[in-house]
């Protein structure tokens, strides 16, 4: 299993594919396919059949998972893509963009 930058929680944007430059919420991660689910990007049309869950059954839109390096991470001071860096805070590991050097938390 590798380590990703993208946590769950974060805010990202898609550098890649039909939706580039959409921004969201990262929702889940899966960090041994490298994936992530990202709130409002990557909608697919799914065909469900009848349940408790959806008693009419039909198309349900949802969200797909997109590849983590399709994916940047948000700068938490200006709002723009920035790359990860890491440094220690008090013993601690944090993560930190290398744009503005502030810690994302």
């Amino acid at each position: 299993m590798s380590k990703t930058n993208i946590k769950k929680g974060d805010t990202v944007q898609v550098l890649a594919g039909d939706d580039r430059g959409k921004q969201g919420r990262v929702v889940k991660v899966d960090a041994e396919k490298q994936r992530a689910i990202v709130e409002g990007v990557n909608m697919v049309t799914k065909h469900a059949k009848p349940s408790a869950k959806h008693p009419q059954g039909g198309r349900i839109q949802m969200e797909a998972p997109i590849h983590i390096s399709n994916l940047s991470l948000l700068d938490p001071k200006s709002g723009k893509p920035t790359r990860v860096g890491h440094s220690l805070v008090d013993g601690k590991k944090v993560r930190v963009a290398k744009k503005s050097g502030e810690e994302i938390k």
